[in-house]
């Protein structure tokens, strides 16, 4: 399908999704505007028109390109965390666009207990004390995140209505995650060695690379689609097993893996999702329905998977050219063979 250039403005721009969404966006032909502070990664993107602010303290630079008559297309929200700086920019873009995409999270549902839950799940809620001290990004945490982004979707359908995209991913992966969860594993696989993998070979893990968030994202915007969509993947049952085989074959590691009972693991404090990415205990019913979301509307509307391994492939590929440092997520190499022994005795 041949795109039609538009102009898009991007809150944000430059890192992971954002940066995806921008590059994506640059190589269709589109006219893209950035708005953000100018910290991260300011050298990309010299095709892209710049417009520097802060959307917690200053958005004059946007204030004042509206003022002067400026239109665009579409905007992208990719970098709202709190309510009211939500409600600020889109009050302000609301004479500016049509269309307006909020980048929300499946963390705004209620819990994770449900298996196959889809857009129609209750959300989480807040107080408006518990808001009312969130004074920047720093006051966010693993509790009030999903409900303030909640409140975020909420400002957004608010101000556009029927000219609102809300898209809900579940974890994002892949080239350029600053957090390290599912780069964790391509990498320590990769590593060899005696390998320690949480809780069963045929539990379910979700994620979505974010080059097909994006590429989905401007789809969406292209055809100028609105709505709710929870967006993750991939659009089959994908297990832990499956994953860690795909990153063994991807590397030709020789890497052996030892499947470690949660039990132990909990017991050893090893906590999930920090400690050993992507793992949520199995036998928790708050977590019945974590990795279980249902995507079918997200991808009736066209999302669609590159193949699992170049997933991997790329990811190991962009984690081998960073300096050395220890990543952001996972246990380090003595804990894991300390726990492997531990495990190993336990079962002699």
């Amino acid at each position: 399908m041949s795109v039609k250039p538009s102009s898009i403005l991007i809150l944000g721009g430059t890192s992971f999704v954002g940066r995806h969404l921008t590059e994506a966006a640059l190589a269709q032909g589109h006219q893209v505007t950035l708005f953000n502070r100018g910290q991260s990664n300011p050298e990309l993107f010299a095709g892209a028109e710049k417009l520097n602010g802060d959307r917690e303290t200053n958005l004059s630079s946007l204030a004042q390109a509206v003022e002067q008559g400026r239109r665009w297309d579409a905007v992208i929200d990719v970098a709202g965390y709190i309510p009211r700086t939500v409600q600020a920019s889109a009050a302000l873009l609301a004479k500016a666009t049509e269309h307006f995409t909020y980048i929300s999270t499946v963390s705004v549902y209620a819990d994770h207990k449900t298996a196959g839950f889809d857009e129609t799940y209750p959300l989480g809620t807040l107080s408006a004390e518990a808001v009312a001290q969130v004074k920047s990004k720093s006051d966010i945490t693993g509790e009030n995140y999903g409900p303030l982004k909640a409140l975020c979707e909420h400002e957004v359908s608010r101000i556009f209505g029927g000219g609102a995209l809300i898209i809900r991913p579940g974890l994002i992966v892949g080239p350029h995650d600053p957090t390290d969860r599912f780069t964790y594993w391509p990498h320590r696989i990769a590593q060899g060695g005696a390998v320690l993998a949480p809780g069963r070979p045929e539990d379910c893990t979700q994620f979505i690379d974010a080059r097909d968030l994006a590429a989905w994202t401007l789809h969406m915007l292209n055809t100028r689609t609105h709505g709710i969509y929870t967006a993750t993947g991939p659009d089959y049952a994908l297990t832990f097993g499956s994953l860690l085989q795909t990153c063994a074959q991807v590397s030709q590691a020789e890497a052996q893996i030892t499947w470690v009972d949660e039990k132990f693991l909990l017991a050893q404090n090893v906590a999930p999702w920090s400690d050993l990415p992507l793992w949520v205990p199995a036998g928790d019913p708050e977590f019945a329905g974590f990795n279980t979301a249902n995507c079918a509307k997200a991808v009736a509307a066209g999302l669609t998977y590159r193949p699992l391994a170049d997933t991997v492939r790329d990811t190991l590929s962009w984690a081998q050219t960073r300096p050395p440092a220890p990543l952001k997520a996972g246990i380090n190499r003595e804990r894991e063979i300390d726990l492997l022994g531990k495990y190993e005795r336990q079962n002699e």
